[in-house]
């Protein structure tokens, strides 16, 4: 039963960090195919983030001013 417990708060432990997103302060040059990037731009409105998702070779970048809660991210120390 005590195995059964630690792992569980392992787990806990473990998946907390990952809830978590980052707030990049500038645009990745880089971006693999819908992998998704947060960043703190001026075009959104307060309260707002712009959300960069990669696309394929030949197509625009989709990007969309969405809302994140506060507990949700964490503005990044470094900007790339």
């Amino acid at each position: 039963m005590r195995i059964l417990a630690s792992v569980v708060v392992l787990a806990c432990f473990v998946a907390l960090p990952c809830s978590a997103q980052t707030i990049l302060k500038s645009e990745p040059l880089m971006l693999a195919p819908y992998e998704v990037a947060f960043v703190k731009d001026l075009s959104c409105p307060y309260g707002k983030v712009l959300k960069v998702t990669g696309a394929i070779r030949g197509l625009h970048r989709r990007k969309a001013c969405v809302s994140l809660a506060g507990e949700q991210a964490s503005l990044a120390t470094a900007t790339p």
